[in-house]
C-alpha cells in the first residue's frame, strides 16, 4: 500500500499596516478634529485560523511509535510523510463521486473530497512479508472542518457499499458504523471481500479540530481490534500534547 503525496504550500497571513501618524495636542491646525478621529484608530487584529492547531512536526511526535507495533512488524521506508513546521492552504472538498479504491490504501481520509489537513503527519508499519499493515495519519483542520470530514465518512460508506479493488478485481463489501469511546466521535469503517484472506478496518476519531486516521489488516478479525487499539493510543497522545 502507498501513501499518498501531500504538496506542502505555505498559509500567507496578510498583516494590516497600522497608521503611524499621530497628531500634537498644541496643534492649531485641522488634524486634531474629531471628524479625522477614526483615521488614527488601530485596525482590529486578524484571527490567526491556524491558532491552537498543532503543526506536522508536532503531529509527527504524537504518531505511535514502533514500539507499540505487534512483533515483527517494521516502518515502511515510503510511508513516512509530514507537513512540517508550516500549514498548508485548507482546500475545497472536491464534490465529484468517491474514488472507493483510495478505503484500500494509506491517507484514505481523501476519499471523503477532502485533500487533507493543513497540517498532518502519517507513516505506516508492516510484517515482514508484507501481508499485514498498520497505518496511522493525524490531519488538523481549521474551524468546524473536522465535524464536516466525518460528516463525509458516513456518505462515503454507503456510496461505497460495493466496489471493484484494483489488485484483484475483486468485489469489495463496504460497512460502517458509528464507534463509541474514541475521542469526541468515531466511525469505523469494514472492508471484505470473497477473494480476500482477511479484511481491513478503517477508524476515523476526531479530536477537537484533528481527525485521526487508521489502517489496518493485522489479526484474523478484519483488523478491528488492533485498528481500535491504535486510534485510541493516538487520540489519548493527541489529547495530552494539546494539553502540555
Amino acid at each position: 500500500m502507498r501513501h499518498s503525496s501531500r504538496v506542502v504550500t505555505l498559509l500567507a497571513v496578510a498583516a494590516l499596516p497600522l497608521a503611524l501618524s499621530a497628531c500634537s495636542s498644541g496643534s492649531s491646525g485641522s488634524s486634531g478634529s474629531s471628524s479625522d478621529t477614526g483615521a488614527h484608530a488601530k485596525p482590529a487584529k486578524e484571527k490567526d485560523p491556524n491558532a491552537g492547531l498543532l503543526s506536522g512536526t508536532q503531529l509527527k511526535q504524537v504518531l505511535a511509535p514502533a514500539s507499540a507495533f505487534p512483533a515483527g512488524f517494521t516502518a515502511e521506508a515510503d510511508g513516512a510523510s509530514d507537513s512540517a513546521g508550516d500549514f498548508l492552504s485548507p482546500s475545497a472538498r472536491k464534490t465529484a463521486k468517491p474514488d472507493c479504491t483510495r478505503l484500500e490504501g494509506t491517507s484514505w481520509i481523501q476519499v471523503t473530497g477532502y485533500q487533507g489537513g493543513v497540517s498532518f503527519a502519517q507513516n505506516d508499519y508492516a510484517n515482514h512479508d508484507k501481508t499485514e499493515t498498520l497505518a496511522q495519519e493525524i490531519d488538523e483542520f481549521q474551524g468546524a472542518t473536522a465535524n464536516k470530514v466525518m460528516a463525509q465518512l458516513q456518505s462515503v460508506a454507503a456510496e461505497c457499499a460495493t466496489f471493484t479493488d484494483t489488485d484483484m478485481h475483486a468485489k469489495v463489501k463496504t460497512t460502517g458504523r458509528s464507534t463509541s469511546g474514541l475521542g469526541d466521535e468515531a466511525y469505523t469503517i469494514t472492508l471484505t471481500s470473497g477473494a480476500w484472506e482477511n479484511g481491513t478496518t478503517l477508524v476515523a476519531a476526531r479530536s477537537g479540530s484533528a481527525v485521526v486516521t487508521v489502517l489496518s489488516t493485522h489479526g484474523s478479525d478484519n483488523g478491528a481490534a488492533s485498528a481500535k487499539k491504535l486510534t485510541a493510543q493516538l487520540v489519548d497522545a493527541l489529547k495530552t500534547k494539546k494539553g502540555a
